[in-house]
């Protein structure tokens, strides 16, 4: 089990505790970027994870390529160059105050990374599956360029593509998000997406659904899907259903439409006390590429990403440190939390 992560790792800095960024005089550093979050998950179930990416050649980068190898994730793709790493800051919300994060990633190494830079030849030898969001083509022209020359590569070699479609407001505008993505979106196998990114990127909702009330319609998510795949001839489009009753406290869920077969499945529903949110997009991601290319069923698949997604919500950072065992324990319905010896 072979997969390919392509984007950008970041340094993340994050107050202690719940204090505000104007509180504290210490931040705690760690790594974390949408991409490379969902490598480490796969490498954690055991799966030849590799990332690639474009780090200067100084020893914040050196760190960088640290943090993922500690992670058991394959780090051999990785181009050098450039001159900075990406930064953003975290500052973990509470009852009513939503979580923060503030961008410092202009001009970063992967920003300025060009078409030719990477050997796709080399990078998906042997792999069976490609993995990119709609971070990457947003950092910059040459970011999009190189994305769509991989979506080419990984195309010609048969692998399997899936998109995290992930709009970032703070780096790109709708337009120029549509622009780019209904490109890139026909390179797309299994497209993933939360209740909000279907329509800021292509304009398309779900009916029946009240996003800041907290109100989902599955059967709404369910024709919208439909409407995606048949869009972009995708095989799969899988959505999480988050329910915010706060920044605590979410119910979590997902569905998982098959277009050869006209049907959606859908998960359990959980109820969620969050320790960091950040990074839980990327843990279903993770767990539903690992679910697909281990066979399972579209039922079994969607339980195992949602589980996997649900543990990440109880885990500081960006990293979702978690083994098959534990998702298929949660997926089968140990919830209870109970200590273990």
């Amino acid at each position: 089990m072979r997969a390919v992560c392509f984007g950008e790792l970041m340094m993340r800095l994050v107050p202690p505790g719940y204090l505000r960024i104007s509180q504290t005089d210490k931040l705690d550093l760690t790594f974390g970027g949408a991409e490379a979050n969902v490598a480490v998950s796969l490498a954690n179930y055991g799966a030849d994870a590799r990332f690639v990416t474009r780090f200067p050649t100084n020893p914040i980068g050196d760190l960088a390529i640290q943090h993922l190898r500690a992670m058991n994730v394959n780090t051999d793709y990785i181009a050098r160059g450039g001159d900075r790493v990406g930064i953003y800051f975290v500052e973990k919300g509470a009852s009513m105050r939503p979580s923060k994060v503030i961008y410092d990633r202009a001009h970063s190494s992967i920003a300025r990374i060009e078409p030719g830079m990477i050997d796709w030849d080399k990078a998906f030898d042997g792999a069976d599956w490609f993995h990119w969001t709609g971070i990457t083509p947003a950092l910059s022209d040459g970011a999009a360029q190189t994305t769509l020359e991989a979506c080419k590569a990984a195309k010609d070699k048969g692998l399997t593509i899936s998109c995290d479609l992930n709009y970032r407001k703070n780096l790109w505008s709708r337009q120029k998000a549509r622009q780019v993505m209904t490109e890139l979106a026909r390179y797309v196998d299994v497209m993933i997406a939360n209740e909000e990114d279907s329509q800021d990127v292509f304009g398309i909702a779900a009916e029946g659904s009240d996003i800041e009330g907290g109100r989902l319609s599955e059967a709404g998510y369910g024709a919208l899907a439909k409407k995606l795949a048949d869009a972009f001839q995708c095989k799969k489009v899988a959505f999480t259903l988050r329910e915010s009753f706060s920044a605590n406290d979410n119910d979590w869920s997902g569905l998982l439409y098959d277009r050869a077969s006209d049907s959606a499945a859908s998960s359990r529903k959980y109820s969620v006390r969050i320790v960091d949110r950040v990074g839980g997009g990327d843990a279903f991601g993770g767990g539903l590429i690992y679910s697909l290319l281990s066979g399972m069923d579209d039922a079994s698949a969607i339980n195992f990403a949602v589980a996997a997604s649900a543990l990440k919500h109880t885990i500081e950072g960006d990293f979702n440190r978690v083994s098959v065992d534990e998702v298929k324990a949660l997926a089968g319905g140990s919830v209870s939390g109970r200590v273990q010896r």
